[in-house]
């Protein structure tokens, strides 16, 4: 039996570039041993894999917490090209995995706060609470947009995607690795919010304008 698996419109660089690339492989594992396991399962695994990453953190073993965090990234994909492949996408699979992405991306950030703060101390809470909403913000943007213009925001305008989820995680993964949990604290903060603050004006100047210019459609991401 053939199936297609696909991706999606509003994938990141980083979704495009390498986690597709292993995602469609446990993907194709799944469909062609037939194992019994659903879209919302494979979120929940997911988010899962990301929690044990979090806690990881506590405990000082960022380059261990930063690979499950990017395996929770690889594993994200799997759930709706698994639903696509078998035509079983809906409103609720969306919802859910949408709930579990958020709530993982929180305990993600506070498991890297918490490994900074063992260095910095309270030098490490500004950091920590800036990332945790540019995190947040950035799929809020999304979501709002979708809701209120029904059009991802990423396809509106002419500031592309540069803070998709998956950027996000892979920017924890590799500073991770690298021992630098404030650094990469700050990195995230600065481009989440800048990604916010631009596009916000991007879409609003093109909405005054009269107007919606629709870039790249290959780009965005939650």
């Amino acid at each position: 039996m053939e199936w297609t698996i696909e991706g999606k419109s509003t994938d990141g660089p980083i979704s495009r570039h390498l986690n597709r690339r292993l995602s469609r492989r446990i993907t194709e594992l799944i469909l062609k041993k037939e194992i019994p396991i659903t879209p919302n399962q494979v979120s929940l695994i997911s988010f899962l894999t990301a929690l044990i990453g979090s806690l990881l953190y506590i405990y000082g073993l960022d380059p261990l917490a930063g690979m499950l965090v990017q395996l929770s990234s690889v594993i994200d994909g799997v759930d709706g090209e698994l639903a696509r492949a078998r035509g079983e996408t809906s409103p609720l699979g969306a919802f859910v995995d949408s709930v579990l992405d958020r709530l993982a991306d929180a305990v993600i950030v506070l498991g890297l706060t918490s490994s900074a703060f063992r260095t910095w101390g309270a030098l490490a809470v500004a950091p920590g609470m800036a990332a945790l909403l540019g995190s947040l913000m950035v799929s809020y943007v999304h979501s709002q947009g979708k809701a209120t213009l029904g059009l991802h925001v990423s396809k509106i305008g002419r500031i592309p995607m540069y803070a998709s989820r998956d950027v996000r995680l892979f920017t924890i993964f590799v500073g991770s690795l690298l021992y630098s949990p404030l650094a990469t604290l700050v990195t995230l903060a600065v481009l989440t919010l800048s990604y916010v603050i631009a596009k916000t004006v991007d879409v609003y100047q093109g909405l005054r304008r009269g107007g919606l210019l629709v870039i790249d459609k290959r780009s965005g991401g939650m």
